[in-house]
Order: C-alpha cells, then sequence, then structure tokens
C-alpha cells in the first residue's frame, strides 16, 4: 500500500500562481533552499554577498512556457524579456544582463524561431540589456509543446532602498500603472477556443523606466510587484499573507477595460486573477502617494493609473474589496488558477 508521500502528484495548478504553488514552495523548495536571500520570496534576489558600498547586484530568473507562442501584442520571446526585466525592475533595479535558455521541440518551422529571436533581439536593445549567455536543446517530436524559454537576468540598484513588504505601515496607498486582464485576454483570444473577437492587446511591457522615474521622485515608496500568474488578487495576498495588517480594494476605482469586462462575465472568470504583463502594484506612503501617481499619468506606461487602495489594520492577513454599494467582500488566493499556461 502507498503511503500519502508515494501518492502525490504534481498538477497543472501547481504551477499557476495560485495557492497550491505557494503551499509546493513553501513545503518543499523554501524548506530545503532555505537561505536569507531566497527566505525573502521577492521576484530577484539581492545578492549581498557580492554587493559593493554604493550598489546591490540583484539576480532572477523565470521561465516561459505560454500557450499560443503568439498572441495580440506579444510572443514568447517578447514575454520572457521583458518578464525577466520586470522582475528586476520591481526590486529597484537596473537591469543589465540576461542569460537565454531554450528547449525546442523538432519539427519547429525556422522562420517561427527566427520572429521569437528578433523579438527578444528588439526588447533587449531597446531597454539596453544585453543577452549575453545562453544554452539550446533540442527533444523529440511531442515531448515538449513547439518551445519553451529560461530567462535569468542580472542587475544593479541603489543601495540603501527600502524595498520589502517589512517596511509596508497602515495607511500606505496601493497604485498600479494601468488597466487589469489584458494580458490573461489577449491570451485567451489567441486559443481560439471561445471563438473570442476583441482588440485586447497584451500589456507585456519593460516597466524599468517608469519604475526609475518614480524612485527618482521619491523615497517613499515601500514595495512593489508585478502582478503575472494569480493577477492582482494574488499579489495583493501574497504581500499580507501571514503579515499584522490587510488590504482594502476599491471597486470602483479598478482599472478594468470594458472588453475585458465584458469577456469576463461571459466566461465566468474575475479579472482580478487575470494575468498581467506590463504592471506593477506599488505601495507607497500616503504622504508621497498623489506626486507618485501624478508622476505615473505623465509617463506612457502609465497614462491609466489608478489608486486604488489602502493598507489597513484589519482584517488582519486579508484583502477586502470594497463594492460599488458599499459592502465588503473577501478577495482570497485561488487554489489554482483560471487560465494555465498563461505565461
Amino acid at each position: 500500500m502507498m503511503n500519502k508521500d508515494q501518492e502525490k502528484r504534481i498538477l497543472l495548478s501547481h504551477g499557476s500562481g495560485g495557492k497550491m504553488m505557494h503551499d509546493l514552495i513553501a513545503g518543499l523548495f523554501r524548506e530545503k533552499f532555505s537561505n536569507e536571500m531566497l527566505d525573502r520570496l521577492s521576484d530577484s534576489a539581492i545578492l549581498s554577498g557580492v554587493s559593493t558600498k554604493e550598489r546591490e547586484l540583484c539576480f532572477t530568473t523565470d521561465s516561459y512556457v505560454v500557450n499560443p507562442i503568439f498572441f495580440l501584442g506579444g510572443d514568447i520571446g517578447k514575454l520572457a524579456v521583458c518578464g525577466t526585466i520586470n522582475d528586476l525592475a520591481v526590486e529597484g533595479a537596473i537591469p543589465l544582463y540576461l542569460s537565454c535558455g531554450m528547449i525546442i521541440e523538432e519539427g519547429l518551422e525556422y522562420k517561427t524561431l527566427e520572429k521569437i529571436v528578433n523579438s527578444m533581439a528588439r526588447i533587449a536593445q531597446e531597454t539596453g540589456v544585453k543577452i549575453v549567455t545562453g544554452d539550446l536543446k533540442v527533444v523529440e517530436k511531442n515531448k515538449a509543446d513547439k518551445i519553451f524559454i529560461n530567462t535569468a537576468g542580472i542587475g544593479l540598484r541603489k543601495k540603501g532602498l527600502h524595498l520589502g513588504k517589512e517596511y509596508i505601515t497602515i495607511g500606505d496607498k496601493i497604485l498600479i500603472n494601468g488597466t487589469l486582464g489584458d494580458h490573461g485576454i489577449a491570451v485567451l483570444t489567441a486559443r481560439g477556443i471561445f471563438q473570442l473577437e476583441t482588440d485586447i492587446r497584451s500589456d507585456c511591457a519593460a516597466l524599468t523606466p517608469l519604475i526609475q522615474d518614480i524612485l527618482n521622485l521619491s523615497d517613499q515608496v515601500k514595495f512593489m510587484r508585478d502582478p503575472t500568474r494569480g493577477g492582482l488578487a494574488t499579489t495583493l495576498n501574497e504581500i499580507v499573507s501571514g503579515g499584522s495588517s490587510g488590504i482594502e480594494i476599491h471597486e470602483q476605482d479598478l482599472p478594468i477595460k470594458e472588453e475585458t469586462k465584458a469577456a469576463c462575465e461571459l466566461l465566468g472568470f474575475d479579472p482580478l486573477f487575470l494575468a498581467n504583463e506590463g504592471k506593477a502594484v506599488i505601495i507607497a506612503d500616503a504622504r508621497d502617494a498623489d506626486k507618485i501617481l501624478e508622476r505615473m499619468k505623465k509617463h506612457p506606461l502609465g497614462k491609466d493609473s489608478r489608486m486604488i487602495g489602502e493598507v489597513v489594520p484589519d482584517p488582519q492577513g486579508k484583502v477586502v474589496m470594497r463594492t460599488g454599494i458599499g459592502s465588503h467582500r473577501i478577495i482570497d488566493m485561488l487554489v489554482g488558477e483560471q487560465l494555465p499556461r498563461i505565461c
């Protein structure tokens, strides 16, 4: 008879960004790999052992398995470069170097690969990031799904930045730089399984210029995170999980396109849980929140920015939404995710 450990299997939901993934990370990877840099569970590790008096070295990695590999507003190559850049950017770092690892399925058309590589090269050039090392593997037909990409990134940030959950206090304001769920709907539309016809483009973009602009304006930014898998709701739950404060967001202030709302209502999705690839959740001291929001709105990547809520004393460790009619509802973390293979 099998014991419980032998019966366990990894499911698609374990990689979706929801509660199952977080439980797997906490119960296996964090427990076995635990160290002072990993235990922060931030988007990038701050490599204190190789930092200088003025700069800190940031390091991150991510893998991309999106289906399909091309969608309105981007492709798997653009996604890989922008996603890794953003993981560094929300730690306050300026991305400098990327690696590129590819696992390609036998039979992939050369012109398809070339298009993806061209996309990566274009974004790297536009952002001033250099792709300096890589790896290539080809597996037999039907042993992968066209192409998977891993990118790792290195960046530098000014020493002395106080970014992290530990700096968040009650009364801090929560901002986001634009509309929610666009990437999720763009990828879903590209799959063609629901016969959706929308013009919604993925928000896939490199956020370094916007974020550096904010950090140069104010030293009162407490925390930043890009709400990718699991969307805004999952990111906010990650922030307050196990903490002594909560978060309240305001339904009427959430920036969501009407087309996205309509698609979600039709399919039974919640835009708060849909992936984004060009958004940053920013938590800042209330004293500077208005001027930060004003500066964000002046930037091309932040013209639809909104202040969507604040950090509150209760309920501790929870995210609540004040609805348009004045009631409150708990916004919990999904066990899995609405859409797999989204990034």
